[in-house]
């Protein structure tokens, strides 16, 4: 079984790419970001508790985060593999992601694809897609910039974490998605 981490704040694309290299490769894609929704629409009790957070342009902690991902993990537990898009956040989370990945599929992360984009970019980015699938959370800047903050402070440790495991490869996100994807792709292929 294959896991492929995309990592990258807000607006950086790990969404579209994840749904391209999840086809090409024939992955599970999993967004944190449509577990998110899912659980909100259907007004489960993790989805009400997400939406607290999410509305405040906070991170949803890492507990309700990791309840979700398992849920959908072992739905999913016959897959091929998965590109994991928006997991882990954090360093708990990673922590948490190798220990249930070790437990419950005797496997680990394979690789960590970190996609970087300038700050100003993200937020055009975000602004933009809030206009073309009028997501909520996408259309009020202050909430988008404090995400993108919020990202940085959190994560910078998930980037160290697996640089330590030799597991980190960064990748210029400002290109166009093909250019994106063909080298996402060869980093992919190291793998599958």
């Amino acid at each position: 079984m294959n896991i492929i981490v995309l990592f990258g704040p807000p607006g950086s694309g790990k969404g579209t790419q994840a749904k391209i290299l999840a086809e090409k490769y024939n992955l599970e894609h999993i967004s944190t970001g449509d577990l998110f929704r899912y659980n909100i629409k259907n007004n489960t009790k993790l989805g009400q508790e997400a939406q607290t957070y999410i509305n405040h342009g906070k991170l949803v902690p890492d507990e309700l985060t990791t309840e979700m991902l398992i849920d959908e993990l072992k739905r999913n537990s016959n897959k091929k593999g998965f590109i994991l898009d928006g997991y882990p956040r954090t360093k708990s989370q990673a922590e948490a992601l190798d220990e249930l990945l070790d437990s419950i599929f005797q496997t680990q992360v394979d690789v960590t694809l970190a996609l970087y984009v300038e700050d100003e970019i993200l937020v055009k980015r975000i602004l933009k897609r809030s206009e073309e699938s009028g997501r909520s959370d996408d259309a009020d800047e202050s909430i988008i910039r404090n995400r993108i903050k919020e990202y940085y402070e959190k994560t910078a440790v998930v980037s160290n974490y697996y640089k330590e495991q030799h597991k980190l490869v960064e990748l210029d996100g400002e290109g166009s998605i093909e250019d994106i994807t063909a080298e996402l792709s060869k980093e992919i292929e190291k793998f599958v």
